[in-house]
Parts: structure tokens; sequence; C-alpha cells
């Protein structure tokens, strides 16, 4: 069972994405404070991170950025879900493996998470 840890300061965003993707079969755990993020990582060794951009600091930019620089988590899969939705924010990004924005259909959350964990 893939471990997934969503990062979003926005708690029904949290719980949505949660319930959905428990029900799912995923092993979701979600914090809605981002400077917690690296040290819950670290107690969870996540298969995959979704996180927000626009949160209290760390920012999403800046957390994909301390992950990326972490060697355990260099390679972990990140995918970026805002409502941020112009070809900045897009760009600022780098570093993350995919980019969704708000609204977004679950179906296609699904489908992008199996395609950054083919082998779960």
């Amino acid at each position: 069972m893939a471990k997934i840890l969503i990062v979003d300061d926005d708690e029904k965003v949290t719980t949505l994405l949660e319930r959905f993707l428990s029900s799912r079969r995923y092993q979701v755990t979600a914090i809605n404070e981002s400077s917690k993020a690296i040290h819950t990582a670290r107690s969870l060794h996540p298969d995959l991170f979704i996180l927000d951009i626009m949160m209290p600091p760390p920012d999403g930019f800046t957390l994909t950025q301390m992950l990326r620089a972490d060697p355990d988590f260099a390679r972990t899969p990140i995918l970026i879900i805002t409502a941020l939705d112009n070809s900045n924010s897009k760009a600022a990004t780098f570093g993350a493996d995919d980019y969704l924005t708000k609204p977004f259909d679950l179906d296609e959350l699904i489908s992008r998470i199996e395609a950054l964990l083919p082998n779960q």
C-alpha cells in the first residue's frame, strides 16, 4: 500500500483528499502546517507528496526545494495541487513531478497518482 503525505493549509481539502484516497486503498497522512512537513516525512517515509503552493511559510515552492535538497526525498514524487493557474506558477514548481489546478477532478487525480506510482 503506497503512503501519501498531503500538505495543505486548507483543512477541507486535506479532509476530502484523505477520505477519497484512503477509500482507494492508499495510506494517507494529511497535515495542515507546512512547517511540520519534513519532520512528518522523516517518520512516515512517504511514496508520494501532495503539496499546495499557497501556504504559510514554507510555501509549496520552498517546500518542494527543501524536499529535493534532502537525499531521503530527492527522488520521491511530488504532485502540486494549487489554485494558481498561470505560467509563472507552473514554472516555479520546477522540481515537482506533476501539477494539478484546483478545482480538480478526482478521477484525474487518481490517474496522475497512478502515473507517479507505477509499481504500487
